[in-house]
């Protein structure tokens, strides 16, 4: 299945699955909501997921999928690409993360591998033993070797926090984000608070740079 808003994507995606004897293309889609439905109703075993996306980003039903155990792998395009972002993709729970301009030759080989259980991170493939010592070394060293727990960052945000991280986007105050949700002014800066642990960043402008960076969040929205 393709998750993509841009329809001359997704037909140069499909054209080019199209033509593998081994691939079929079931569903495609531009938003997340539908992508949750048709993932929960075709089951297809591999998912095409773009980060950024209207009203839930890539990384956002990455983790609903997850959580409802939801067997298809995933594989997250991106436009934007750092070691951060690739942090959150496999802590999301995907089996690869992938830029956009990746050969088309490459990313069926890709899928191909993630069906075998194998996962991919910038065309690096890896076990799962070698997948969680990439986790850890890229982890301690964003977050320093003395981190009291690291395991604190780049865990995927839940669906309130992302919510809350898109308003606060807008520039709105933790008030105002409280009688927009109709919740306490304190739970939305506790909110707030785990935000910026998650993110591993210093205030709300950088949290707010960093959700927009990684089309995380669109100012249209």
């Amino acid at each position: 299945m393709i998750v993509d808003d841009h329809p001359l994507w997704r037909r140069g995606l499909r054209d080019v699955l199209s033509s593998e004897d081994d691939l079929e293309v079931i569903e495609e889609c531009s938003d997340g909501q539908t992508a949750l439905e048709l993932a929960r109703e075709r089951r297809p075993e591999v998912i095409l997921l773009d980060v950024n996306l209207p009203s839930m980003n890539g990384l956002q039903i990455a983790t609903r999928l997850r959580s409802e155990r939801n067997e298809a792998r995933l594989i997250l395009l991106t436009g934007y690409d750092d070691e951060e972002q690739a942090l959150h993709a496999i802590r999301a729970g995907c089996s690869a993360y992938c830029v956009k301009d990746i050969a088309p030759a490459k990313l069926v080989s890709i899928i191909r591998r993630v069906v075998e259980g194998y996962y991919v991170i910038r065309e690096e493939e890896y076990d799962f033993n070698k997948l969680q010592e990439w986790l850890n070394l890229r982890i301690e060293a964003a977050t320093g070797p003395y981190m009291v727990n690291p395991e604190e960052h780049f865990v995927p945000l839940s669906p309130r926090e992302m919510e809350i991280l898109r308003y606060v986007t807008q520039g709105k105050t933790n008030k105002q984000i409280a009688q927009s949700l109709g919740i306490s002014h304190q739970t939305v800066k506790n909110h707030v608070s785990s935000i910026l642990t998650k993110l591993d960043v210093e205030d709300r402008t950088q949290a707010a740079i960093y959700a927009m960076r990684r089309g995380w969040v669109r100012i249209d929205d």
